[in-house]
């Protein structure tokens, strides 16, 4: 098969003997597409909108990793802002404060194990490229 290209730079001509040479043009012009296409923006996860018990359900569990914290003004505050936070997004932002609490109180290490086991809660509501893990 000879492939040219023409003056006209949208168009792709396959000259050869039959059909495949025709095929095998398609073949590489889908793949180019699918690539180009992938490169330049890949498509977003779906989100589902979350009900007020997953909202109470992560709450709950970010609430448990201060709890032997609440003894200082900031996690008694940091308390309130959990108990007020009316999304995912909310209480995945007060992960960093809660860290510090934890971290302040008994070590960094603790800190961040707790703040990474509840990365899976999280999981359906942000995008992956958020849910790192504290190094």
């Amino acid at each position: 098969m000879q492939t040219t290209i023409s003056p006209h730079p949208h168009r792709l001509t396959a000259t050869g003997s039959g059909r495949g040479a025709h095929t095998e043009a398609g073949v590489v012009l889908a793949f180019i597409a699918r690539w180009l296409g992938g490169a330049i923006q890949p498509q977003p996860r779906p989100r589902r909108t979350p009900h007020l018990r997953d909202i109470v359900t992560i709450r709950q569990h970010l609430l448990g990793t201060i709890a032997d914290c609440v003894t200082t003004v900031p996690a008694l505050r940091l308390r309130r802002q959990i108990e007020q936070a009316r999304s995912p997004q909310e209480l995945w932002l007060l992960r960093n404060d809660a860290f510090q609490i934890i971290a302040q109180r008994h070590s960094q290490h603790v800190a961040a194990e707790r703040i990474d086991a509840l990365r899976q809660l999280f999981e359906d509501w942000l995008d992956p490229k958020q849910l790192a893990r504290i190094r």
